[in-house]
C-alpha cells in the first residue's frame, strides 16, 4: 500500500490537482523570494533616497500585483479542474459509497447489465476506466478523501454528490474520512484497491459465487445466526436489506477490518470480536468477550470461508 500524498497521483483527476498544488507551491515560493530580494535591496539602499516613489509600490506592489497574480491563479485552476465534481454521462461503472458510523457502505452497479453488488470499507475500482462514484450519508456529514486519486468531497445526509475516478496505475490506496464525524472519525478509514481491467472483471463476476464450507465453517455459520450477527450483516453481495452493518460478503479477502482499524491476519476475526469497543470505542457492535473458545473459533472459521 502506497503511502497517502497529493503529489503521487494515480488518477486522471488526481493529476489536474497535483499540477494545480504544484503551481500554486512553486508560485508562493518565487513570490517570497522577490519580496526578500526587494527587501535586502532596500535595507542597503537605506539613507540614499527613494528611486522608485511610494504611490508606485502601494499601487503596484500593493494593488496590482495581487490582483493580477490572483486573478490569473482563478482562471488557471478553474480551468485546469473544470468537471472534476461532475458526474460522466456514461461511466464504465458507477459505485454508491454511503459513509455511516463509522465505515463505509458500498454498493457496485454494473452499467452494462444494471446488475448491483454490496461490500464494505474495501472499494475495487478497474485501472483505466471511468468509474463514478455517487457519494451520501445517512447519519452526519463525513467526507472521501484518497489523496492520489481525487479530490476531497463531503457526503452530506440527503444529497449525493457525484466524483468521478480514472485509476491510471493499479495499487492499494488508503483514503480517509477527512470531515470531523464523532468519536471513531480517525478509524473510518477507506482502501482504494485499483485493478487491471481483467482482473477486476474475475473479480466482479466471481462475486456471487459461493465458497464450498468446512465443516468448522457450517458450525460458525449456525453460530453466526445464533448470536444475532444475521440480523446487522449481509453475507450475500446481492442483499438490498437495511446496512445496519457492514456487508461481510466474501470479508476475508479484504486487506483490513472494522474500516482499516485491524490488518486481517491470522487471528485478526477473534481480536475483533473479543475487543470490538476496546479497538474502536462507541461502534455499534458490541464485543463478544463472552463467547466460549469453542464459538469463537467456529466463527472466525465461518468469516474466514467467505471468500
Amino acid at each position: 500500500m502506497r503511502r497517502a500524498s497529493v503529489f503521487s497521483p494515480a488518477s486522471e483527476q488526481a493529476a489536474a490537482l497535483s499540477e494545480v498544488s504544484w503551481v500554486l507551491i512553486v508560485g508562493a515560493v518565487l513570490i517570497f523570494v522577490l519580496v526578500m530580494v526587494l527587501l535586502v535591496l532596500g535595507l542597503l539602499r537605506r539613507g540614499r533616497g527613494q528611486v522608485v516613489s511610494s504611490a508606485v509600490w502601494l499601487w503596484g506592489g500593493g494593488v496590482a500585483f495581487p490582483v493580477v497574480v490572483l486573478t490569473a491563479l482563478l482562471f488557471y485552476g478553474t480551468l485546469r479542474t473544470a468537471g472534476l465534481d461532475v458526474g460522466v454521462a456514461n461511466p464504465d461503472l458507477v459505485v454508491s459509497v454511503t459513509g455511516r458510523l463509522w465505515w463505509w457502505d458500498l454498493r457496485y452497479r454494473d452499467p452494462a447489465t444494471g446488475r448491483e453488488l454490496r461490500s464494505a470499507n474495501e472499494l475495487r475500482i478497474p485501472q483505466g476506466r471511468t468509474v463514478q462514484l455517487g457519494l451520501q450519508s445517512d447519519d452526519v456529514v463525513h467526507s472521501f478523501w484518497v489523496p492520489e486519486l481525487g479530490g476531497k468531497m463531503d457526503l452530506v445526509p440527503g444529497r449525493v454528490n457525484r466524483l468521478v475516478i480514472t485509476a491510471t496505475q493499479a495499487g492499494t490506496y488508503r483514503g480517509q474520512c477527512a470531515e470531523f464525524c464523532g468519536e471513531q472519525h480517525a478509524r473510518m478509514a477507506l482502501h482504494v484497491v485499483v485493478m487491471p481491467p481483467r482482473e477486476f472483471d474475475d473479480w466482479l463476476r466471481a462475486q456471487t459465487a459461493m465458497a464450498a464450507q468446512s465443516d468448522a465453517a457450517r458450525v460458525g455459520e449456525q453460530a453466526f445466526r445464533e448470536q444475532g450477527c444475521a440480523v446487522c450483516h449481509a453475507v450475500d453481495p446481492a442483499s438490498t436489506a437495511p446496512a445496519l452493518g457492514p456487508n461481510l460478503a466474501r470479508v476475508s479477502l479484504r486487506s483490513h477490518l472494522g474500516a482499516g482499524v485491524l490488518r486481517n491476519d491470522a487471528g485478526a476475526y477473534k481480536r475483533w470480536l473479543v475487543g470490538v469497543q476496546q479497538l474502536k470505542p462507541g461502534a455499534q457492535m458490541p464485543s463478544y468477550a463472552r463467547l466460549d473458545a469453542a464459538t469463537l473459533d467456529a466463527l472466525s472459521a465461518y468469516l474466514e470461508s467467505l471468500r
